[in-house]
């Protein structure tokens, strides 16, 4: 547990978590991922959204910023890894009152089993802590459950955004924008973008207009639940955000996201053709496979690319298991408006293909024709490949 100071009555405390367990149950987190509490001190004290099981609990976050009691809890999100360790805290602060948004406070009901000393905030409301300090609240339903609020402590300029952005990755020692150089900069903005698709993606809508509600505030520093903490450039991530937000419609980088899997081998060659025909298209591609390579990080490039191409096999006569989860995942994360192709060996009768089109036509694809092959693609099969590789490639790049 760390503790930097953000100004003479504002502190991040965090933890670095590395593990393999998976973020959510289903993200990894080789890079580790930082969980940010905040502190906020006026005659009274607010401690902002306190950390789970993972971070070694709301005792140990007081205690790291000097500060062994609070008069407020402020939760912003109710998701467990921001408030799992809420009864350690009410345990330790029986007095303390609880702030979130009425919907936050019927999770804290269900989930926690309080009832006392609860405080409703809305859009607008403020909390003053005393001697000049003070939080207000902005509600930010759906960023990205439906009870998600902001904190503002005009003062400083400091926004507490909890979910919003944020990223993976671990900080070490270091929590400051201004900490870091430009190589390790490039490290995190691949993992933000991975947490925006991973988590945030399908709540693009929400983002954009939370942005623009607080475009008008003068934010000085940005403050995450997860993450470097924006005291430099706190535009830098905001606009990054929005750019984000903006892939959502499928109009992206000019680049394709290849996600592939293969059985014997058959589907693979015919790829090799395409990714040809991409390479003479001129445009850039990256290749993830499932399962070996998990979802993670092909979510993330598909969503960023607005090329994709889809390698699988028939299998029993539908497709290839590992990829029709890949497929009800991208549904479930948006992953619309995407140029596409898809390809693969058809097996001994097909089956894939039709099962493919219904998946896909709730992405609102923008699709070429189709290639199957039996067996292991003939001369003619490849020539036809890395024509459509090479059609994709110009269509995105055209785009």
């Amino acid at each position: 547990m760390k503790s930097h100071a953000i100004n003479d009555y504002i502190s991040c405390v965090y933890a670095n978590v590395r593990t393999d367990e998976l973020f959510e149950g289903m993200w990894p987190v080789p890079r580790g991922i930082t969980l940010n509490s905040y502190v906020v001190r006026g005659e009274k004290t607010a401690l902002i959204d306190p950390l789970s099981g993972w971070g070694g609990g709301a005792g140990r976050a007081m205690e790291a910023a000097g500060c062994p009691k609070a008069d407020y809890l402020v939760l912003n999100h109710i998701e467990p890894d921001h408030s799992g360790r809420l009864g350690e805290f009410r345990a330790l602060n029986p007095a303390a009152k609880i702030v979130s948004t009425e919907k936050g406070l019927a999770l804290v009901k269900s989930f926690h089993k309080i009832d006392g000393g609860l405080v409703a905030v809305k859009d607008g409301d403020e909390l003053d802590l005393g001697g000049g300090r003070s939080l207000a609240f902005f509600e930010a339903p759906n960023l990205h459950w439906p009870e998600t609020m902001v904190a503002w402590e005009g003062a400083s300029g400091t926004l507490f955004s909890c979910d919003a952005f944020g990223s993976y990755g671990a900080t070490g020692d270091r929590i400051f924008d201004d900490q870091f150089d430009e190589g390790e900069h490039a490290l995190f903005e691949e993992e933000s973008l991975r947490y925006y698709a991973n988590i945030v993606s399908p709540f693009s809508a929400f983002v954009e207009r939370a942005i623009g509600k607080l475009s008008a505030l003068g934010v000085k520093c940005v403050a995450p639940g997860h993450g470097i903490v924006w005291r430099r450039d706190p535009g830098r991530i905001i606009s990054r955000y929005a750019k984000y937000a903006s892939w959502a419609g499928g109009g992206a980088e000019k680049e394709i996201a290849v996600i592939w899997g293969s059985m014997y081998g058959n589907t693979k060659a015919g790829l090799d053709a395409v990714a040809r025909g991409i390479e003479r298209g001129g445009a850039r591609f990256t290749a993830h496979r499932v399962p070996d390579d998990g979802l993670s990080h092909a979510l993330a490039a598909a969503y960023r690319s607005s090329g994709i191409v889809i390698a699988m096999p028939t299998y029993e006569y539908g497709m290839f298991p590992p990829m029709a989860h890949a497929l009800d995942m991208f549904r479930r994360k948006h992953i619309f408006g995407k140029k596409a192709l898809r390809v693969g060996s058809r097996g001994w009768v097909g089956g894939a293909k039709k099962e493919y089109e219904a998946a896909v036509e709730p992405l609102k694809w923008d699709s070429l024709d189709s290639v199957e092959w039996a067996g292991f693609p003939g001369a003619g099969d490849l020539a036809l490949l890395e024509e459509r590789g090479a059609e994709l490639a110009r269509r995105v790049m055209e785009s």
